[in-house]
């Protein structure tokens, strides 16, 4: 068996999202929208807890389509509420809707949203080299610095630790310990 980063479980779930995703370097709007909304959600909850529902936010999120969740209405906030397949909170739900306007303004500007958040490392990944989970930080100043933007840029719950724990997944930045199989 492979030896992973220490956060990962025996869930096969979590040892998938480890081994194929986590890290990866994301560079397509759409992942990269699914990834801000299930990080969105994530927020004060385990992350293993939005991974069993993921498919279920696939199904009540248009596939993250961020142009069709741009167009949800008071209606479909309220049918989502009702979705005990998702994370039920309301001010994340709302801020889904409110992130896919905001996300379509940064693809307007910048043409992508990728060449937006990508350009705060120069498009290419930070690789760090963590020896345990214990020196894997919450936040860094590049994440308050992507955080402060995007709320500039009027997106919500993207807080420092929100847009780091996104910086990870999408592979902005590396953080697989130097002792992980996945660490090159």
């Amino acid at each position: 068996m492979p030896t992973r980063c220490q956060w990962v479980s025996s869930d096969p779930l979590y040892l998938k999202y480890h081994d194929e995703e986590w890290g990866v370097p994301v560079y397509e709007d759409q992942k990269l929208f699914e990834f801000l909304i299930l990080e969105t959600f994530q927020a004060g909850l385990s992350w293993l807890t939005v991974l069993r529902k993921r498919e279920n936010f696939r199904a009540a999120f248009a596939d993250f389509d961020y142009h069709q969740v741009a167009t949800f209405d008071e209606d479909k906030i309220q049918e989502l509420l009702q979705n005990a397949g998702i994370i039920r909170n309301q001010l994340k739900i709302r801020a889904a809707v409110s992130n896919a306007h905001a996300f379509l303004k940064v693809r307007e500007e910048f043409g992508s949203f990728s060449a937006y958040i990508w350009q705060f490392t120069d498009g290419k990944p930070v690789v760090n080299h963590w020896e345990t989970i214990k020196q894997v930080p919450a936040s860094t100043p590049l994440s308050d610095c992507i955080s402060k933007d995007l709320k500039k840029r009027g997106f919500k719950f993207v807080g420092t630790t929100v847009v780091y724990a996104h910086m990870q997944a999408t592979g902005m930045v590396q953080d697989h310990t130097t002792n992980c199989f996945r660490y090159q």
